[in-house]
């Protein structure tokens, strides 16, 4: 369901959990994606997260909508905390995982993330691949 701007949802403001352990893919990241993917989706909001445990404590908060794990981060790779999650959590958002190269789809697929974009970002790619998310779980 996508929400009119005009509806009181669309002042809600999604949560987004990024991480990764290099300052610069986060940012990239949040430069791709920036304030409002898609016209029709509340504005974004970001935590930057440079540690795998500090994901898990996040996650274990909750609030997020989506969670955008890099599987190329040391020491801790993102598709391993992306199948803790989907192990742990029971209603987990929706998680995308940024994968070293194309071919790696099939180890995110392991991970029970919902979408991967490989490395290096392609701004295009990773916001089409967050509005599907986004729209699906609305």
């Amino acid at each position: 369901m996508v929400v009119p701007s005009s509806t009181p949802e669309a002042q809600r403001v999604l949560r987004v959990l990024v991480y990764s352990s290099n300052p610069r893919t986060r940012e990239q990241v949040r430069l791709a994606l920036g304030k409002r993917v898609h016209p029709e989706l509340p504005e974004l909001s970001y935590l930057d997260v440079a540690t795998g445990p500090m994901v898990i404590k996040q996650m274990d908060e909750g609030g997020f909508d989506l969670v955008i794990l890099d599987g190329e981060a040391t020491p801790v790779g993102g598709m391993g905390i992306a199948k803790q999650l989907k192990d742990e959590i029971e209603h987990c958002p929706p998680v995308l995982v940024l994968t070293g190269r194309p071919d790696d789809a099939w180890l995110a697929n392991w991970s029970r993330a919902e979408a991967a974009v490989p490395h290096p970002i392609d701004p295009i790619r990773l916001g089409d691949a967050v509005v599907s998310l986004l729209r699906a779980a609305a």
